[in-house]
């Protein structure tokens, strides 16, 4: 007998044998046990206890959500309470019901980076410009033991968007604009999570389930806005934003996840044609749909607690973050009133069962997290292996897009290493680290297995015998040999990101770049960003630059190429705009660098002098603080003792901050003040104009409650928030005429306990004279 067929039995007699078990366990399964299997929510809104009691089939972790409530839980938190949660839902039934254990979802697109020491690997878009499958596929093999580790059984990842306009906040979890390395890149991926479909390890030791996600049409949306609308020809769309998923099939894809935006004006969550016509009947999908956080409820007709819609369109699991029960109870009568047959349901139950006999979560063999594969092999996070390989995706990412001689560094040269970013592990990793959106206000003892870009380019240069010194704002005793100015984009993630143009308007590296320039100290440029932006004023004060994407945490990776001990591989995955508005969209006639460009270090040729003019930096003005789920740049947030609230989340002095859902995931916040609390935004400095607030009241405030503006400027809010209690979103305007003054900061404080939610605070320019409004 070959030694291939010992290893896997035949495909006829595997499949036999899941339709069998599937169909025993249906038969033996309560209407309410069913439903509970396609009902996912997230551990900061159920309990244990809860999970006993209702027997959800699976659940997740969201960007901000860690075990216990603690988001920085060490791995053995993580471990310790995906066993709670498998024995909750592995406890006895009465009668012949069966017992199914639940499974763990987690994002874990760039590296498993919802935990403290994982390796933190580049986004795709930097791994699209290394075009290396092999690369990818042992990064997901990695990826899957680190999660695995930790007792998570299921990873929403690879996305295979092919993101059309860069404009879009996820553009940095695409490989590309172009739909064969998508395919190409992502199926690597599902390879390397998974393991190969028809070798004996696949969804064995060290592998875990992966998603391909978003179906479809992300990244297509139009001007980039995330959850919008993809208006395209049938065909078109099948040629672009579909063309991934065939090849992920075909490499065993077990889940794929439903987008949140809608494709020619229908919600892809309730779009029967494309989840079931098209992924199913054309592409020959027989695994799990997964919703998105909430995403059934922006269907036409449904609400987060009643979508029989999604259902019946060919969603299998509903991704309900908070209002599981009021779901469930709504599905399950949905199934007792003939409005969702009993055929669908039990369709959809199948193919989550199969998903977890395949993932040997089913039978005899099935054991805790920490009892099967690697679980507890905590050494695994940010192993030498791991971080080597990591290093390696890094330098392969690199794109040089500009080299006058001054790259490779000479040895023993003097480099002064400038930048906000240089030392700052948060700024290179991006969004999805350790929280949603991410940020470089991360501590850098959060990131303890991790070299910045500055530490890996001090030890490559003294290594070569050079001296190397981290100036921050650039200045200096010594004259260097030539400085190299890390900048770029700060951290974000979905919708956040979402950008009207594509001009980087934190100016500090130009500011560094030309004061260099002046002094007539050569000059390196290594961009962070998620996407290709207009650097032309970057670009024309910079005798070397380099596009370095988001290349998370082995900093060294970067030295590697800067100091020749690696040539430059990299080659945009994406063409690089010539025109700060971003359009044409990814098209050769808009492209200052075309799709597959790049420079090997000994390609010096000249780069001409570029157009520095650009309509967009006077017409976008913004005077934000919060909006989209964030903080703006320059704006902080803290407690009543000076504690500070980082992204706006977490408890200080009597304050707790939530995000919380209104028109997308947590783009707002739920703040809770106990009695004699304060919370403050404060600005770096005065934008001026009247303050704009989008706020709601649940409840009416039992106590005073003041707004003060600045030092000297209060108002009473307690009438107001009387008034505006129970009633829904309502918007405020501050101006002079009932605050007296403003200034920049403003402080909320009650003398009773007191729940409000804010989406959007605002700075405006009004007429001489406005009034307030409430």
């Amino acid at each position: 007998m070959p030694a291939e067929t010992a290893q896997t039995p035949p495909v006829a007699a595997v499949a036999d044998t899941e339709d069998a078990v599937v169909a025993d366990l249906l038969s033996r399964m309560s209407t309410e046990r069913k439903v509970a299997q396609l009902i996912q929510p997230q551990i900061n809104s159920f309990t244990p206890a809860d999970m006993e009691r209702y027997r959800f089939g699976s659940y997740l972790n969201g960007g901000n959500g860690g075990p216990y409530g603690d988001e920085f839980a060490p791995a053995a938190e993580w471990l310790r309470y995906a066993d709670e949660m498998y024995d909750a839902s592995a406890q006895p039934l009465p009668g012949d019901e069966p017992v199914i254990p639940t499974m763990w979802g987690t994002d874990a697109v760039h590296g498993h980076t919802n935990v403290i020491g994982a390796t933190i690997f580049p986004h795709n878009i930097g791994l699209g410009a290394t075009g290396d499958a092999d690369l990818v596929r042992r990064i997901g093999k990695a990826t899957a033991a680190e999660i695995e580790a930790t007792g998570i059984d299921w990873n929403f990842s690879p996305t295979v968007a092919v993101a059309q306009d860069d404009r879009w906040g996820r553009s940095y979890e695409s490989y590309s604009e172009n739909p064969e390395l998508v395919a190409r890149l992502g199926a690597a991926l599902v390879e390397g999570l998974q393991g190969d479909p028809a070798a004996a390890d696949h969804l064995g030791t060290g592998r875990v389930i992966a998603t391909a996600k978003h179906f479809m049409g992300d990244g297509g949306t139009e001007d980039g806005v995330d959850q919008g609308d993809v208006n395209l020809p049938i065909d078109e769309l099948l040629a672009i934003h579909a063309y991934p998923y065939p090849a992920t099939i075909e490499a065993g894809v077990e889940v794929v996840m439903a987008s949140f935006n809608s494709v020619n004006g229908r919600k892809m969550h309730g779009n029967e044609e494309l989840l079931s016509g098209v992924l199913r009947e054309r592409m020959g999908f027989d695994g799990v749909v997964v919703g998105d956080w909430n995403g059934h409820g922006q269907v036409d007709g449904c609400t987060v607690t009643d979508c029989p819609q999604s259902l019946m369109a060919g969603l299998d699991i509903y991704m309900v973050p908070d209002d599981w029960r009021a779901l469930m109870e709504s599905l399950v009568a949905q199934v007792e009133d003939g409005t969702i047959p009993m055929a669908r349901l039990d369709e959809a139950v199948g193919r989550v069962l199969r998903l977890k006999y395949r993932a040997g979560l089913l039978g005899e063999d099935a054991r805790r997290p920490s009892e099967r594969g690697v679980g507890g092999q905590f050494d695994l996070l940010g192993s030498p292996e791991h971080r080597a390989l990591a290093r390696e995706a890094v330098a392969k990412s690199q794109v040089i897009l500009k080299n006058d001689g001054v790259l490779p560094l000479a040895p023993g040269a003097k480099v002064l290493v400038a930048g906000q970013a240089a030392d700052n592990i948060g700024q290179a990793a991006g969004g999805w680290t350790l929280t949603w959106q991410g940020g470089r206000e991360l501590e850098r003892d959060l990131f303890p297995n991790a070299t910045s870009i500055w530490e890996g380019l001090e030890s490559a240069v003294e290594a070569s015998g050079g001296a190397a010194e981290l100036s921050v704002n650039g200045s200096f005793t010594d004259r260097p040999d030539v400085a190299v100015v890390v900048f770029g984009e700060t951290p974000y993630a979905e919708f956040a990101g979402d950008r009207p143009d594509l001009v980087l308007r934190d100016e500090e590296g130009l500011r560094l770049l030309r004061a260099f320039q002046e002094q007539g100290i050569p000059t390196v440029s290594v961009f962070l960003s998620g996407r290709p932006m207009w650097m032309n004023r970057e670009l024309n004060a910079s005798d070397a630059f380099v596009a370095s994407w988001l290349p998370g945490s082995e900093g060294a990776g970067i030295a590697d190429i800067l100091t020749g001990a690696h040539d430059a591989t990299g080659r945009l995955s994406f063409s690089w705009p010539a025109d700060c508005a971003g359009e044409p969209l990814n098209a050769p006639e808009g492209a200052l660098f075309p799709l597959g460009y790049g420079r090997a270090l000994a390609d010096t040729s000249p780069l001409r002098e570029l157009d520095e003019s650009c309509a967009a930096l006077e017409d976008y003005v913004s005077f934000d603080l919060f909006g989209s789920g964030r903080l703006a740049s320059g704006v902080s947030a803290t407690a009543g003792n000076g504690a500070s609230l980082p992204l706006l989340v977490g408890s200080a002095g009597g304050v707790t901050a939530r995000g919380y859902d209104r028109n997308a995931q947590e783009d707002s916040r739920e703040i809770a003040m106990a009695a004699g609390s304060q919370l403050t935004l404060s600005q770096d400095a005065d934008s001026g104009g009247a303050y704009r607030m989008t706020y709601e009241v649940l409840d009416r405030p039992s106590g005073p409650v003041t707004l003060r503006i600045g030092d000297s400027g209060l108002v009473d809010l307690t009438p107001h928030f009387d008034h505006a209690a129970g009633k829904g979103w309502r918007e405020m305007v501050i101006t002079q005429e009932c605050a007296g003054s403003l200034g920049d900061s403003i402080t909320f404080a009650t003398e009773a306990d007191l729940t409000f939610r804010i989406a959007e605070i605002a700075r405006e320019d009004l007429p001489e004279g406005t009034g307030c409004a409430f």
